[in-house]
Order: C-alpha cells, then structure tokens, then sequence
C-alpha cells in the first residue's frame, strides 16, 4: 500500500473511543445505500441481468468492505451507516449466485491476465490492465477470506460498532404509492425486518426508505415494525409542520410516532451527485461507458459475448472521462485519479467543516447527513471507495472537537432531539415528489399492484387455517406481490434502460401471482409450477403470508 495511504490517526483512536459525544460537537453523518433488485435465474446458465450484481461485488461491496477493514485494522475510530436491502441480502446468501460469482470472477481474472499480454507493447495501457491484475486478486483474496459471506463480514463491524446496518422495505417497493392498502406497507417493511434480523443477527433499528420516499403517517407503520429512524429528504424536514428550528442539520421526532427523521444534506449532495459540478465527473477520473466489452473483437472476449451476440461491460476500461464532452479520450492515469480522489476528500471535508462552524454557533450538536447510493462508490465511480477512505484518514488528522464522524444510532443515543414535528410528502426523485414513480412510461402498474394487494389481503384473512400445500402456495403469493411492487421496474421504465426486461419482471411477478390466487382459492394447486416457481423466485425463505392479514 502506497505510504500516502498511511496516515498517522488521532490520540483518541480506538474502537470505542466517540461514544461518548462531548457537548456543542458537530457530525458528519455518512450514509450509504446498498441496494439492487432480485435477479437469479437457474433456468439459463448465463443471464445478463445477473451481471449487476457481480459488478457490484467486483466493484463496490467488496473494495467497500476491504476499505473499512483497512481503516479498522489501522485503528481509526470511523463511524458509518450501510443500509443493505433485502433484496441484496438473499442474493449475496444464495447458493447459485455465489458459484455463478465465482465463475464470473475467475472469467474475468483470465481476461485481465490476457490483457496484460495483449497491452505489452503500449505502456499507457500495460500499466491499467497491470493495475486490474493486481486488483482482481485483491478482490479474491477479500472474496475468499469471507468465505463468500459478504453480509457476515459486514455484520462483524456492526458488532465493533463501526457500522449501523439498517434495512430498507423488502424489495425495495415505492411506499408512497402503495399507501392505498396500509397492509401492503406493512408487509414491506415487516419481511425486511424479519429477515435482515434472520441473516445479520441483529434487529434493525433505522430504514432507509426507498427513493427516500415519505408520506404522513408512513412513520407509525415504522414504529409499529420497531423501526426508531429513517432519511429523509431535505425538504421533509424544512417544509414540516411546524418549521424546524435548526432545518436539516439536527433530526426530528414525527409528532404521531416518535420516529427520528434525518434529512439530506443538500450541498454535500451536489457536490458528489451533480452531474457536472460533482466530483466523479472530473476529467482524471475513470470513464464508465467506454469498456473494452464494445471495443474489442468477439474472439478476444470470449465468454463476455452473449450466446445472441450482445455484448457485455467487462469492467476492463483504459480512458478517463476528459474534460470537455467532445474531447477525444485519453487514457487513463492511475495515478493521477487516486491524487484527485484524495485532492477531493480534503475539499469535502473542507466545505463540510466550514458548514458546521456556523452551525454550531447558534445550534447544538449540529449533523450533516451525506446520503448515497453504495453503488456509485466503486461501481459508478471507480475511484469513489478510495475518496472514502481518504476522506475518512483526513478526519482523523483533524483535531479531536473539530468534527465527529457519526452513525446515525450513535448520533441519537447520545442526543436525543427535542424537536417534535410532522415531516412533509417527500422523495428524493427529480421534483421531490412522486413524478418518477408515476410517469407516463410507469403508471399502468399501481392499478394492478392495488388490485393485487387487494387480493392477498382478502386471502390473508381468509385462510386462517390452511393445510401445508395451500400455506407454501399464499407464502409464495406473498413473495410475487413483493417482488412486483419493486420500484426497480418503475425507476428502469421511467429512465428508459432494460426497459424490455423491467416490463417482463413485473407482469411475470403479477401472473403468477393470479394464476397461484386463482389455484388456492379453486382449492387445485398445481405443485409442479409452485415448486418450479420457490426454486426461481427464492428469497424469503421464512416469509408468512399472514403479514397481510393485519
């Protein structure tokens, strides 16, 4: 490891040694969101769709949890807040995916160690393609020292008390707009936390809600599944009743439930997420598009060419972005990346430090919540895992009462807010609201899904005693419901990418629903198509239909 990563840590380093939150300090609260829709199908031995998530374990969860595992093994006392989804919890546990990963990694070991040779005689892209040799056997190696038990070696750091692990609504359903039958919410939020508890080993006590979406009232259905404190948009908080006294930088309790409310910093968004003046944009940085999938010959790709001929991210990719959008690209410099991502953290950190000294001044124990996608970390942004740690070793040069580094239970055990108020309609989608979700290209699904809620609830409350085969075939109902109010589908609608694959998912997930409805309740299941159907759609194993009935 490069010495500029071996930062001397402050005098107070240690495991536990910001518990104790001294008064008139001020947080920064990173949060990130790990998130991505089911996708497994044992029915083809290669799936496309599969690749989202061996891209973000290669590119994100796993260099994520190397990078905390570092900066715990250099005994820097971080806090951070990782919500990981359901969705993405039975991926990450099922058998098949994990072996598929496997192959995919040793796949691309292979065309990486191809590239090493084929780059030989241009040294620009000889030292990348030597740079993801040694990154992939990084990434195996940390792949290998898990076991392949991602959400355990996270679950580790939650014990030591670097993490709060929250949940999100189990398939990641756009709540606000299932608000017609309050059951069906529940249902979301009462099988996330059943099975993140069955799989992390710990209950969860904060959600990150989908979209950030918000709606009055939506609080008392989190209290009623033990849920003390969600994110939410900035202007939840500065449009509540009544008006917040300290806007987004102190939380809130909702006046109904007693649930906290964090709200999103604004400026520590823009300046990661803004299209043209966020940081991943800068033209050093590694470009996303440009993947050797689209510019070399099938032959050389081998097993990354589709059976059809379609062709595949590689995540083998030689350019930086460049400054200007006509700019002919030009490859990319490792080196100079890595200098921008640390040039970058000291700038967050920065602004983050001046924001807080006024704050301070005339509020106490001001937080900024940084909210993001995990994804982008890594993934998106290639150089993003290193920003973090950068940002994080810069933290703990910095005198001890300048700022904390906080989890979001940390922040509310030490300072419970005195603020009492209902939080406003809200999401983090383009227009702050519910547009995104509800769009021309979208809309067509809610009056199915509503029907459909509508049905499993009236099945719910009419089976109160089901014999064995008609309890699996309502618990499976169930899991084609949940997995129908995805708002995957409608976000991938709305934005026009896999647009095809989104439709099928979601009218597969509703017929099946109505063809195992339509059985159960002419008492003529047909096992060989449910049993087909558990081995498919697999998640949840524990679920109980019976979370409708209430």
């Amino acid at each position: 490891m490069p010495a500029s990563r071996r930062l001397p840590t402050r005098r107070n380093s240690g495991p536990h040694a910001i518990s104790e939150c001294a008064k008139g300090r001020a947080y920064l609260a990173l949060v990130l969101h790990a998130h991505l829709p089911f996708v497994r199908h044992p029915e083809s031995d290669v799936f496309l769709e599969e690749d989202w998530l061996f891209e973000a374990i290669i590119e994100c969860y796993l260099p994520l949890l190397q990078t905390l595992q570092r900066l715990h093994s250099d005994n820097i006392p971080f806090r951070l807040t990782l919500s990981l989804s359901p969705t993405l919890l039975s991926m990450l546990g099922d058998d098949l995916l994990r072996q598929r990963f496997g192959r995919h990694l040793q796949q691309l070991r292979k065309l990486v160690d191809d590239e090493v040779g084929r780059t030989r005689k241009d040294a620009r892209f000889n030292r990348i393609a030597l740079h993801y040799r040694q990154r992939l056997q990084q990434i195996d190696a940390v792949w290998q020292q898990t076991g392949g038990d991602v959400p355990a070696a996270f679950a580790r750091l939650q014990e030591a008390d670097y993490l709060d692990l929250m949940t999100t609504a189990a398939t990641h359903g756009y709540l606000p707009l299932l608000s017609l039958q309050p059951q069906a919410i529940h249902a979301q939020l009462q099988v996330a936390v059943d099975h993140h508890t069955r799989v992390i080993g710990r209950k969860p006590t904060g959600i990150w809600l989908p979209e950030c979406g918000y709606l009055p009232g939506l609080d008392c259905q989190l209290a009623r599944c033990g849920l003390r404190y969600f994110v939410g948009e900035t202007h939840a908080l500065l449009y509540a009743q009544p008006r917040p006294r300290c806007g987004a930088h102190q939380p809130a309790y909702c006046s109904k439930s007693g649930v906290a409310v964090f709200g999103r910093d604004p400026d520590a968004a823009q300046q990661v997420w803004d299209r043209q003046r966020g940081y991943p944009g800068h033209g050093d940085y590694r470009d996303f598009y440009r993947d050797i999938g689209f510019d070399l010959s099938p032959e050389h790709l081998g097993p990354f060419i589709e059976p059809d001929g379609r062709r595949r991210f590689t995540g083998i990719k030689y350019h930086r972005i460049t400054s200007l959008a006509n700019e002919t690209k030009t490859p990319y410099v490792i080196d100079d990346a890595l200098h921008r991502a640390s040039e970058h953290a000291g700038d967050f950190l920065a602004k983050r430090l001046q924001r807080l000294s006024v704050l301070r001044t005339f509020m106490p124990h001001p937080i900024v919540v940084a909210p993001y996608d995990a994804e982008l970390f890594g993934h998106w942004w290639y150089e993003g895992c290193e920003f973090l740690e950068q940002l994080i070793r810069q933290w703990a040069q910095l005198p001890t009462a300048a700022m904390e580094l906080v989890h979001l239970r940390g922040y509310l055990q030490h300072h419970p807010t005195h603020q009492v108020l209902q939080p406003c309609a809200s999401s983090w989608g383009e227009g702050g609201y519910n547009q995104y979700w509800l769009d021309g290209s979208n809309c067509w699904i809610y009056p199915h899904l509503h029907q459909a809620a509508e049905r499993m609830i009236a099945l719910a409350r009419r089976f109160t005693q089901p014999t064995e085969l008609q309890r699996r075939a309502l618990n499976h109902a169930a899991r084609q419901l949940l997995l129908a109010q995805s708002s995957d589908w409608a976000f991938i609608m709305r934005a026009g990418t896999m647009t095809d694959y989104a439709i099928t998912r979601t009218k597969r997930h509703l017929s099946s629903f109505q063809r195992l409805c339509d059985q159960i309740e002419a008492e003529s299941i047909a096992v060989a198509e449910l049993e087909q159907g558990e081995q498919r759609d697999n998640l949840f194993a524990q679920i109980d239909y019976r979370v409708y009935a209430d």
